[in-house]
Order: C-alpha cells, then structure tokens, then sequence
C-alpha cells in the first residue's frame, strides 16, 4: 500500500500491500482490508471491518458503523465482507450486535447506491441489493438472491436462493427459494426461470421446481398439506429438499400466493 496523505488511516488497520485508498478515506484502527481492493475517496470503514480481496468500495460508503440497536452496548463486533465483493456511493453496512457478534456478506456480491445492510444479516454469495433497497437486521439472505430497487425487508426475514424481489416491495415473510415475488402485499408471481437458466439449470430441473410451487401455491391446499403432498409424491431432489427445509423452518411464514395466477412462467 502507498500511504495517501489525504486519507486518515490508523497506523495499527491491516491493509494489505496492494491496497489503493483514494483521497479523503478514513480507516480505523480495528480493520482489516485483503489484496487487491480498492477504497474510494470519503469512505469510512469503522472498527471491525473485515474486508476480502478484491473488494471495491465506492465514495461516501459508511461499511462497520456501529448499529442502529438501542440494545446496542457496546460489544465487540464485525462486519465480514467477501472477496470480489463491490459496494456502491453511499451504502451503509452496520456490524453485529450481542445476538451473533457479526454481519456477513459473502463474495461476488452487488451493493448499489443508498443500499443499507443492519446488524446481524447474513448475505450469501454472489447477491445483488438494487439501489436503495433496506434491511433491517437480523436477515438471511441465500446465494444468487436479487432484491430490487427501494424495497425495504423485515426484520428477521429469511430470502432464499435464486429469487427475486421486484423494486419497490416491502417483504414482511419469507420467500422461499427459486420464486419470484413482487405485488402488494408481496406475492408469489412464478419461478425465477428466466434466473435459473442464466446460471445453468436445465428445462427439466425448472420444470421440477414448477412443478414444486405448483402444490404449494395453486392447488388450493394449506401449507401443511402441501408440504406433505410434495414429500410424498415427488422424488426427492436437492432442489425438492431445500424448498421443503426452507419452509418448514420459517418462523414468520411464507408470502402467500396471488389470487389471479392460473400459470407459470
């Protein structure tokens, strides 16, 4: 790293040699930030960042602030952010708070402008958060997931993987894997298909999926029912066993389906 002398950094952060910080950026003590990255004039990265490889940190981004938790006490805590990881012009990431000490986001992920991640949320890898959409804290969000411009999530909703979330929603339950959601209240509108075949699902692996939501949404029977239904007339998959967990284990309940749907896409 060649120190910047218009960028304030604590001689005791660890930055890797390869590191560019831009004019103006601001690195406190307790950082650590990974090979090759690269930190944008008027960044703040607060005590607790740890930053991979590669990462790219865009003006006026706010990553490791303390959170916005009145319960809040002062506890040692961390923001983990993956390798290839890109944070655009002004997100703001809170690190953890005593419920799990940490707030993750994993690698080849997309943080756009305005975007805002609470303490305690667990982002999987290779996610896109569109422009100024929010979460509060305390939610999971699974690989490949896409949420969509000014939407704002609930606190400990769980997002699964592969879906998306149109702009402008407000996600009060779970979304379990594979689906898109959008409509107000949010709604289940289909199979991310279009997702899917992107990132090398076959017609055949869709079609199962399809077929899954089909019983879950459009055959007129509870969740209970259908989550029986699925497990003992349909083969079980990874795919088949991952919507099945993914369900049973919600606590908030799932997003209902949308009265006018008669098929998928």
């Amino acid at each position: 790293m060649t120190p910047q002398p218009l960028a304030y950094i604590h001689p005791d952060a660890k930055i890797a040699k390869s590191v560019e910080i831009e004019p103006f950026a601001t690195i406190h003590e307790n950082v650590e930030i990974g090979e090759g990255t690269w930190i944008g004039s008027n960044v703040t990265i607060m005590d607790g960042a740890i930053i991979g490889k590669n990462c790219k940190i865009f003006p006026g981004a706010v990553v490791s602030a303390i959170p916005q938790d009145l319960k809040f006490s002062g506890e040692e805590t961390t923001v983990e952010i993956g390798d290839n990881t890109v944070v655009r012009e002004f997100a703001t990431v809170n690190r953890g708070t005593k419920a799990s000490y940490k707030t993750i986001i994993g690698k080849n992920c997309m943080l756009m402008a305005y975007s805002h991640i609470a303490h305690d949320c667990i982002i999987g890898d290779n996610c896109i958060l569109a422009n100024a959409a929010t979460l509060a804290g305390h939610i999971i969000i699974d690989d490949f997931a896409i949420v969509g411009g000014l939407s704002a999530v609930h606190q400990f909703v769980n997002i699964g993987t592969h879906v998306m979330i149109s702009g402008g929603s407000l996600v009060r339950k779970d979304v379990p894997p594979y689906t898109k959601a959008a409509r107000e209240p949010l709604s289940f509108v289909g199979v991310n298909s279009i997702g899917l075949r992107r990132r090398g699902f076959s017609n055949e692996k869709i079609n199962e999926i399809q077929d899954i939501y089909r019983v879950i949404y459009l055959k007129n029977k509870n969740v209970t029912q259908a989550l029986a239904y699925i497990e003992a007339n349909m083969d079980a998959t990874p795919e088949r066993d991952e919507v099945l967990a993914f369900i049973a284990k919600s606590t908030r309940g799932i997003m209902k389906g949308y009265g006018h749907i008669n098929k998928m896409q």
